[in-house]
């Protein structure tokens, strides 16, 4: 029988590498919480903050709300989107996080102290099997991290 799932092929036979992309919706905080990330996460920077007064689509929006917000760090691509009010996005939580992981025990502790201001821990740091460090925090926008130093 045909196997249930295919590799994804181009026209010309060759393999199409799929990409998965974590996306962040906030109520208002894109526009900080991306900037407060290009200032505290090593290797990071904003590659696109668009607003939705800027698209005529939305030009009666008169706040200035994210509508197309792309942060990279360490190499991935975070997409962020502000809801408009009366589309209120869920609250974030700790069922979805994001693992970074650390060069140096430095850098470690850097980002952990950055992210656990006016946020919150959950666990660590601290060893666990192989990993020399990690901590899950929640930070001030609701957004949980993995921060680990192997």
């Amino acid at each position: 029988p045909a196997p249930l799932w295919r590799p994804r092929c181009s026209t010309s036979g060759t393999m199409v590498k799929s990409k998965i992309t974590p996306f962040i919706t906030l109520n208002g905080k894109a526009k900080e919480a991306m900037t407060f990330y290009a200032q505290v996460l090593p290797d990071t920077k904003i590659i696109r903050m668009e607003f939705y007064h800027e698209s005529p689509a939305f030009s009666e929006v008169k706040e200035e709300l994210v509508l197309n917000g792309s942060l990279e760090i360490k190499g991935t691509e975070l997409f962020f989107l502000d809801m408009q009010k009366e589309y209120a996005a869920p609250t974030p939580n700790w069922s979805n996080s994001l693992l970074l992981d650390c060069a140096t025990e430095a850098e470690f502790d850097e980002i952990f102290a950055a992210l656990v201001d006016q946020g919150s821990v959950m666990m660590g740091p601290e060893a666990v099997g192989d990993i020399r460090k990690c901590a899950w925090i929640t930070d001030k926008f609701g957004i949980t991290w993995q921060p680990v130093w192997k």
